[in-house]
């Protein structure tokens, strides 16, 4: 019988956890929780996972700054917004929330965020610390994916894991974390020649190929477990990389939505947790 992983939850029970440490820190601190959310654009998908982010953070205890940088603003503009923020000493984690506008590059805006106060592990520093198998601040969808795993008891040692995008966000860091559980892990994208042959023999199959469909039922191995980080819109619904059906054929299947993307926000928490932590040490 297969097990379809409820997300909601999972953040529920982390957001509870999450909010009773920050309180007993904050208070014996003395210093304000404080997280800022970098948006620019007019990204209606964008702006309403804001919403709902803040709020998360806002029930847990955090201020929520939530900054605009305005459609046109100049890279240079930009840039000057996120080294202001990343120098106050008042903000403990920063979020830069995608897509930006065209003419604003993640990786330029990335490169002045102060890699401690970079609360989705994005900064090279951290990536390259992941990559190294020494990780410190990790992206927090691929996080949430092994958060998924562990908490359904599903074995990764010497297992054959595929994963199915090759992202730097999700795809790679997904696979790295899967080999820091001991797990054998190959990287597929969709330019891969006979995907299905590759996915059958999973059995952890987490794909973030941003493809809606692009893995059907019989492309999963009976029993595997499925993680589907897939945020498509079709015909104005969320849909996943997987297919639903393939739901049938898994021992470990996450919806969308309502799968890993719950678990994302719930990992950001913990992230900002962990940040907030290190500035009450350093202080106290």
């Amino acid at each position: 019988m297969t097990t379809i992983v409820d997300g909601n939850a999972i953040l529920r029970e982390i957001q509870a956890e999450v909010t009773r440490e920050l309180a007993a820190a904050s208070a014996a601190s003395g210093i304000v929780p404080r997280i800022a959310i970098v948006q620019s654009g007019q990204d209606p998908a964008a702006a309403l996972y804001t919403r709902r982010l803040s709020r998360v953070f806002q029930a847990a205890g955090f201020t929520v700054d939530v900054v605009d940088i305005d459609a046109d603003a100049s890279p240079e503009t930009a840039r000057s917004t996120l080294a202001k923020l990343s120098a106050d000493p008042g903000i403990q984690g920063i979020q830069i929330q995608t897509p930006l506008p065209a003419h604003l590059s993640t990786s330029a805006l990335v490169d002045v965020l102060d890699p401690r106060k970079d609360l989705d592990g994005i900064h090279p520093v951290n990536a390259g610390l992941l990559a190294q198998g020494t990780p410190d601040v990790v992206p927090a969808t691929p996080l949430g994916g092994i958060e998924i795993l562990q908490r359904h008891g599903v074995a990764m040692e010497g297992v054959n894991a595929v994963v199915v995008g090759r992202s730097p966000t999700v795809g790679r860091p997904m696979a790295m974390l899967l080999l820091l559980q001991h797990a054998t892990v190959t990287i597929c994208h969709t330019r891969t020649r006979d995907l299905g042959a590759i996915t059958q023999s999973a059995e952890i199959l987490a794909c973030a190929a941003g493809r809606p469909g692009l893995i059907t039922a019989d492309m999963v191995q009976p029993g595997a477990a499925v993680i589907d980080f897939g945020v498509n819109v079709v015909d104005g619904k969320v849909v996943g990389d997987v297919v639903p059906e393939a739901a049938e054929r898994a021992g470990l299947f996450t919806p969308m939505p309502g799968g890993t993307g719950p678990v994302t926000n719930a990992m950001l928490l913990r992230n900002a947790l962990t940040l907030y932590r290190r500035v009450v040490g350093a202080e106290q």
